[in-house]
């Protein structure tokens, strides 16, 4: 991830005075350009996705491609010691252009141009110049914006003196081919993504650890979640054993944590939300047309130590927790929901546990619940009729937004359940409950990109590998495994010492998501 330095290409750049005396500007078009002036041509440097194979690292060029998938805007501390952007903002799309089987996979910045940023969609002619090449250990290139990338996108196009270009003409051609309807059922908008996925090999380099994915003591991991701000991400990694999986079949999505603890006291810790967590660089003029996102406080559930270990009904603990809760209801907004209500287990859900859980549960002295899957982290088909509906919600959110102005409503998502994933430190002294999704089809946006290999359908297979096997169009719903078949397997996870890596995302409000990316067993960790 050293690409967030926004490294700038060796070029000439000539400044033109605003005062002093003032520059004076006159714009003439192409048609009164003398040929004596012997001004150079502009030049582009089109690429198909067929041909980036073929570049090196860090090459520049030019793409033009129909957007497929546009995910939800996020955030990214800078790692610039000095200057005034704390936070880069930016967004991951998918263009194909015909050449290849495999999209286009773009990582736009938000810079000049929050315009075309905020309105890039799916079906969208979508052009990007002076992007430059990023390789991905075992997936595909990616492109990622440089200081000198330009976007433009349907209605932007006329003028432009890449019209000309002849693979330009070419991917015109190839688009009066397609059918809208067929493109539309590969669309997608929003939702968790996050590439490239982490290496085979979990490498950490002891002299230089910056471009690694940090390995988090346990006694640390609290702190990086009160640091996280409004649609900030960040990718961590944790020692230590998953002492139980629990799968979540179809799931509400209502914003509410799932809570299936044995008795327990909770301990609810606040943390203000500061305004300035909203990206400093959204357009203002769009402020009317985002979703309401009140300030309020941030919420962590944590597991007290138990007191004793005598055993209560699942209505008590409802109960309980409800109480402690409702005991703050006074301090924090109304919208606060996800804390509220607490959900027991399903019965009959399918589910495994360690057989040394239950002994060590008393010994936690902190669990950090944040294994729910929220309706921002799934993405949604697109459609024209829900086109403004889904731009508001991909796009970031102002903290305060006139009350005359209301959100169209979202479309439904559609996901059969997902994976609860409890996840003991190294330490055995804090606990974390992590979500877990595989890639079940080839058509969602996280197979693009993604290391294919076959495996055998176990838990820790899919937790390595991040997707059910086979990964094909051809196989049916009814031939991919079972979730029940999965945790037949999860046996093999006893006493096993792993490294997981996480994606954190602060999606607003008391959301946090937690999402598993992928799980190493110690033998594929390597210190350099």
């Amino acid at each position: 991830m050293d690409h967030y330095k926004m490294k700038a290409f060796n070029s000439v750049e000539i400044c033109l005075n605003p005062r002093n005396p003032v520059a004076v500007i006159t714009v003439i078009s192409p048609k009164s350009v003398l040929p004596q002036w012997g001004l150079p041509e502009v030049s582009y440097r089109f690429t198909t996705s067929s041909e980036l194979d073929q570049l090196s690292k860090d090459s520049a060029c030019d793409i033009i491609g129909l957007v497929t998938f546009v995910g939800r805007v996020e955030r990214v501390r800078s790692k610039a010691v000095k200057g005034p952007e704390k936070y880069w903002t930016y967004r991951w799309i998918h263009a194909v252009d015909g050449t290849s089987d495999q999209p286009f996979i773009i990582e736009v910045f938000s810079s000049s141009q929050p315009e075309i940023f905020n309105h890039v969609c799916p079906m969208t002619y979508l052009v990007c110049t002076q992007m430059r090449l990023c390789q991905a250990d075992g997936g595909l290139p990616y492109l990622t914006s440089s200081c000198e990338t330009q976007m433009s996108i349907t209605g932007y196009h006329k003028g432009q003196p890449y019209v000309s270009d002849p693979k330009v003409k070419s991917f015109i051609q190839w688009t009066k081919t397609l059918k809208d309807n067929v493109i539309l059922q590969k669309a997608a908008c929003g939702g968790h993504y996050s590439y490239p996925r982490a290496p085979k090999i979990f490498t950490q380099s002891v002299e230089d650890a910056s471009a690694q994915v940090p390995l988090v003591a346990a006694a640390d991991l609290k702190k990086e979640f009160e640091s996280l701000q409004y649609r900030e991400h960040k990718r961590l990694a944790i020692q230590g054993q998953i002492m139980a999986v629990l799968f979540i079949k179809h799931p509400t999505l209502n914003e509410k944590p799932h809570q299936t603890e044995e008795p327990q006291d909770l301990v609810v810790l606040t943390q203000e939300c500061n305004d300035t967590s909203t990206d400093p660089n959204r357009d203002g003029s769009m402020d009317a047309t985002l979703v309401q996102t009140n300030k309020r406080k941030r919420q962590y559930r944590l597991r007290g130590r138990e007191k004793s270990p005598e055993k209560v009904t699942p209505t008590k603990i409802i109960r309980r927790e409800t109480t402690v809760v409702q005991q703050g209801e006074n301090q924090t907004d109304n919208t606060s929901e996800g804390i509220q209500d607490i959900q027991s287990q399903e019965p009959g859900v399918a589910s495994w546990e360690s057989s040394s859980w239950l002994t060590q549960k008393p010994d936690v002295l902190e669990h950090i619940h944040c294994g729910v899957l929220y309706e921002d982290s799934i993405a949604r088909r697109f459609t024209f009729e829900e086109k403004n509906a889904l731009l508001q919600w991909s796009n970031l959110h102002p903290t305060r937004w006139p009350s005359e102005h209301t959100s169209d409503p979202l479309p439904p998502v559609a996901c059969p359940g997902y994976y609860r994933i409890t996840i003991l430190g190294i330490n055995r002294q804090l606990a974390l409950d992590a979500a877990f999704v595989p890639v079940a089809h080839p058509n969602e946006p996280g197979a693009v990109g993604l290391l294919v290999e076959p495996h055998g359908n176990t838990m820790l297979s899919c937790l390595s590998l991040g997707f059910l096997c086979p990964l094909s169009k051809d196989t049916s719903q009814s031939m991919r495994p079972q979730p029940e078949e999965l945790l037949e397997t999860a046996s093999e996870l006893e006493g096993l010492h792993v490294v997981c890596v996480l994606d954190l995302c602060h999606l607003g409000g008391d959301k946090v998501e937690v999402l598993v990316n992928k799980v190493y067993r110690v033998t594929d960790v390597s210190l350099e």
